[in-house]
């Protein structure tokens, strides 16, 4: 046994000493934990140090031993250093907190609404589902661009929880200090607290009730409580209305708790926009990429159109989304060939469900010269590797 370890963990035990010298085993075992001296077998199977049922007299072990209290974490939260730290952070979240504008946005569907919402500056929580790539999230976003609100998207999976959220403690340059989470900071600015994919997130998101509430919240970690400052709201995107996805199109959509969901105002619907509004959008996604064809962007949308107004038959199983869309203009873009960027951007389906994709735009589309390509070339032959 090393002397080293023995009158370690005796001077600590003795600094902790309340005049009796009888230590209990898990006392003794949490010493040598703080210690850092390796287990002390050599103490604790002493069946002479034995005073009882998990106890044991050190009196006569103390002779001699100076008391020296184990070495303790003193963790100082003042110390410019963390202060200068946590406040850089800072300057780098308020820095982009307003959202950039996009110039290819085209309002559409619940936006008008929205913005009134959102302008008034009340406590309105909304929750608006829809499926994928139909630009629930963005919408919000260029509402909150166009009226210079400040925002904040927190995406959620089921792995997010409250320190994710209200906050938590963090280590900076080896010393703890606590980093308030996004909603807390939403509230204080005023910000729109966007919950984006909220029906990915677990039972953990109940740590939001009151807040859901636009009540002021006391956070338990701090001891602070904050009041909500004008303006404040939250906006949630999800792809379900909390209550899982039957068909299996999103398996990782949860069940939301009900008592959750009930602290929304209102929940929303977004539809895909009309082929009209769609067409502004290519068009725009286009002018930006450098790739204008009108007649492939009218081609698209009409393609698209179709396609999910089958899907809402129940006679595909699968649609193209507006993002789908613009994946398409940005590999036309890259490449100048339309039957490569259709190829190269439906190739995420099953074959079966690719080649009815592409069966389907060469109806669309009949005068294209490459239409039998669609269905015979390689998407990537004469590439480079």
């Amino acid at each position: 046994m090393n002397n080293i370890n023995r009158e370690t963990l005796l001077s600590a035990l003795k600094a902790k000493d309340n005049g009796t010298g009888t230590f209990k085993r898990k006392d003794i075992i949490e010493t040598h934990k703080e210690s850092g001296v390796k287990y002390p077998h050599w103490l604790l199977n002493d069946t002479s140090l034995k005073a009882g049922r998990g106890l044991y007299d050190l009196t006569e072990m103390f002779n001699g031993v100076q008391a020296v209290p184990a070495p303790k974490i003193v963790v100082d939260n003042t110390t410019p250093v963390v202060k200068n730290v946590t406040q850089a952070k800072l300057t780098v979240e308020i820095e982009n907190l307003i959202p950039v504008k996009d110039d290819t946005f085209v309002p559409f569907g619940f936006y008008k609404d929205l913005k009134k919402v959102l302008d008034s500056r009340i406590f309105y929580p909304v929750f608006i589902s829809g499926l994928s790539g139909n630009g629930k999230t963005t919408m919000v976003e260029q509402i909150c661009a166009n009226l210079k609100r400040e925002a904040i998207r927190v995406n959620i999976s089921i792995e997010t929880d409250e320190d994710d959220l209200i906050g938590g403690n963090t280590l900076v340059d080896g010393n703890v200090v606590y980093r308030e989470g996004p909603v807390l900071t939403a509230m204080k600015r005023g910000a729109v607290l966007i919950l984006d994919e909220v029906d990915r997130g677990s039972n953990k998101l109940m740590c939001l009730q009151a807040v859901l509430e636009g009540k002021s919240y006391f956070n338990k970690k701090t001891g602070e409580t904050i009041t909500p400052a004008n303006g404040f709201t939250i906006i949630a995107t999800a792809n379900t209305k909390g209550r899982g996805s039957d068909d299996g199109k999103f398996i990782s959509a949860q069940l939301l708790d009900e008592a959750f969901l009930e602290r929304f105002a209102i929940t929303v619907e977004q539809e895909y926009p009309t082929m009209t509004v769609e067409k502004k959008i290519v068009l725009n996604k286009m002018t930006r990429a450098g790739c204008v064809d009108e007649d492939f962007a009218t081609h698209l949308v009409t393609w698209s159109d179709v396609i999910r107004k089958t899907y809402m038959e129940g006679a595909i199983d699968e649609l193209v989304s507006t993002r789908r869309l613009e994946h398409i203009v940005n590999a036309f873009a890259v490449f100048n060939d339309k039957v490569k960027a259709i190829t190269l951007c439906t190739n995420r389906f099953d074959e079966d469900t690719k080649q009815a994709f592409i069966d389907l735009y060469g109806k669309v589309d009949p005068t294209n010269e490459d239409y039998d390509n669609l269905v015979l070339k390689d998407p990537t032959e004469g590439v480079n590797f």
